[in-house]
């Protein structure tokens, strides 16, 4: 079976957020079940390209806009991400560093979506399915079906992967001058609002589309930026499946990034070990529970309400809680939690940007991982705070609801609450120096959390029961 994943973002290659890990990760585990699985990215001059081979497999040109585009077709030779690795390189439109945020982004996705199909119509490929992710590539699924050009694919199976449902990549209908030539009978499938809206269009048109958990497939229902009627009509098409993590990278017993490796049988030791080097690298007191929270500082993490919720956290619990931010977003938020530092100088730490090698730190040290998301498609951090034996502490809604079981319910492991308030966040937290408090409890879920299974083997089986089912008409 023979699989391509269109995306932007791809870890190691490009990564802004949890997009990048999943494409970067299930290709692996689908090659690991034996199937074909290839990555076609766009092209970015990062690193990654600057330090690797590559080949030219395809060149060509194509019309784009009433112009000749120019564009080519490159391949990682050592196949050294445990799958094929494709770019598509256009001169003047994808071969710049940054990933997003380009006046002509919308221009960007169009041209790599193009130049795949061409590249794969052309050079006479039959793949078996073509997995999509996101917006960026959300109009292949219509052009295979609605482009004479791309006939010979047109039963070409494609499922959609909705990583985040609040982004659409919608334009304006005059950029159709873009597309090929398609069957204006069907334009209507492009239509959403008045414009073309990609997403929209790839629920529509595509064999079958998943989520990242099932609950954010419930939400999107209620909750998706204008699409609600969208997936209240298209329900029945759609499969929620939680991500999975890549338990090669995020492996507390090898992973070269923390301060000591363990097991479940060390994590006691090894816990503490990473605790004291990060406690240490920030000044904080190693003794004192260490609440930390890394990602986007944006509304949609609950990043907004940081800074005062972790200040009212520190005065009703003076000397006996830790906090730590890791992240960079929203420049408002990121000067809010500057501007709390002076105020809780003994108590709270933050790091405003993005690393890589800390975040691994921070999961191995940490004794609790605050998420406080008003949305969380799927999440992964959790996983990879469970996987370090780091309790997580999440609000109920999308992948959080269906990853993390509250402590005090049958079977349950993590600190839960129900609305991204500061009182709920402070009520957590007030739980989380309970726990903390009461050793052998807290050790004891410490050790059922690392035992649990969230990689992509079962993630990656749910994928390819998917594709059979497909592929057999069934």
């Amino acid at each position: 079976m023979k699989i391509y994943h269109l995306a932007a973002e791809c870890y190691p290659i490009a990564k802004v957020g949890g997009l990048a890990d999943v494409v970067g990760a299930l290709p692996k585990y689908q090659v690991k079940a034996g199937l074909q699985a290839a990555v076609a990215l766009p092209f970015y001059n990062r690193k990654f390209v600057k330090e690797n081979k590559f080949d030219v497999v395809f060149k060509a040109s194509t019309m784009f806009g009433g112009n000749r585009m120019e564009f080519e077709v490159w391949k990682e030779t050592t196949d050294k991400l445990g799958f094929e690795l494709y770019l598509i390189h256009i001169p003047g439109l994808l071969d710049r560093k940054e990933i997003y945020s380009y006046p002509d982004e919308n221009e960007q996705f169009m041209a790599y979506q193009l130049a795949f199909l061409d590249w794969i119509n052309w050079s006479q490929q039959s793949p078996d399915i073509i997995h999509c992710h996101d917006h960026h590539a959300g109009l292949v699924p219509f052009l295979l079906q609605h482009s004479a050009i791309y006939s010979r694919l047109s039963n070409t199976p494609t499922v959609f992967t909705i990583h985040n449902g609040q982004y659409h990549g919608a334009f304006s209908w005059t950029k159709i001058k873009y597309l090929p030539e398609i069957d204006m009978l069907h334009a209507g499938l492009l239509d959403w609002a008045g414009g073309i809206n990609p997403l929209a269009s790839a629920v529509r048109c595509c064999s079958a589309y998943t989520t990242v958990s099932p609950s954010y497939m419930d939400e999107l229902s209620w909750q998706s930026n204008g699409l609600e009627p969208l997936f209240q009509m298209e329900r029945h098409r759609g499969v929620g499946i939680v991500n999975g993590i890549d338990t090669q990278v995020w492996d507390p017993a090898t992973d070269p990034m923390i301060a000591g490796n363990f097991t479940i049988k060390t994590l006691v030791k090894g816990k503490q070990k990473n605790k004291e080097a990060l406690c240490k690298r920030f000044e904080l007191d190693h003794k004192l529970p260490l609440i930390s929270f890394i990602g986007r500082l944006v509304d949609d993490k609950g990043a907004d309400l940081l800074a005062e919720a972790i200040n009212r956290a520190i005065n009703e619990h003076p000397g006996k809680v830790n906090f730590l931010v890791l992240g960079t977003g929203d420049p408002a938020i990121e000067q809010s939690l500057i501007d709390l530092a002076p105020h809780q100088p003994n108590q709270y730490r933050s790091f405003i940007g993005y690393n890589e090698e800390l975040s691994h730190l921070i999961y191995a040290g940490s004794d609790f991982l605050l998420m406080p998301s008003r949305v969380e498609p799927c999440g992964l951090n959790q996983l990879y705070a469970l996987r370090y034996g780091t309790i997580p502490m999440v609000h109920r809604t999308g992948g959080l609801r269906d990853t993390v079981i509250d402590f005090g319910d049958e079977g349950g492991y993590g600190i839960c609450f129900d609305q991204t308030s500061i009182d709920d966040i402070c009520y957590s937290v007030s739980r989380a120096v309970a726990l903390y408090q009461d050793s052998g409890h807290l050790n004891l879920l410490r050790t059922h959390v690392m035992e649990l299974d969230f990689s992509w083997d079962r993630s990656a089986k749910q994928y390819i029961d998917l594709y059979e089912r497909l592929i057999n008409n069934i």
